[in-house]
């Protein structure tokens, strides 16, 4: 099981908005990260195939919050004709082809994604809290360090 999250990375240079996609595996705390210029769908299943290619196992399950980069529970649920045949969001229909269980965690409960949002915490304390960079490019650089 993979717990996938997203973190808003602060003091970005010249106001952009630059997102952390996480990825930390469960059992051994193997990590893989990316930085992105936007928060969206496209994002989140170009980080899911990467973390795909990358990882140094199989992935079985993924489990994420229910933002609207992972799911459309909350929103486009409601935009599906038929109830009982819900239009999947363009995550889900990565995880299927991909043959990769999604969980989502309950809405509200952070602490069921605790890895990944600990992973966070430790990436503010050690990482964002002491460095300076002036670029996206640069960020993207020290990250892979």
């Amino acid at each position: 099981m993979v717990e996938i999250d997203i973190k808003w990375v602060p003091d970005r240079p010249k106001g952009d908005r630059i997102y952390q996609f996480t990825a930390i595996d469960c059992a051994s705390r193997w990590r893989y990260l990316k930085a992105y210029s936007f928060q969206s769908n496209v994002f989140a299943v170009r980080f899911l195939k990467e973390l795909v290619s990358v990882a140094p196992f199989m992935i079985q399950s993924i489990k994420t919050d229910n933002g609207s980069c992972f799911t459309n529970r909350y929103l486009g649920y409601a935009m599906s004709k038929d109830p009982l045949n819900v239009r999947l969001h363009n995550f889900d229909v990565s995880c299927n082809n991909l043959n990769i269980t999604h969980y989502l965690i309950d809405p509200g409960k952070p602490a069921q994604n605790g890895k990944v949002e600990r992973s966070h915490r430790t990436d503010q304390e050690k990482f964002y809290d002491q460095l300076r960079f002036k670029s996206f490019e640069e960020l993207q650089y020290k990250l892979k360090l």
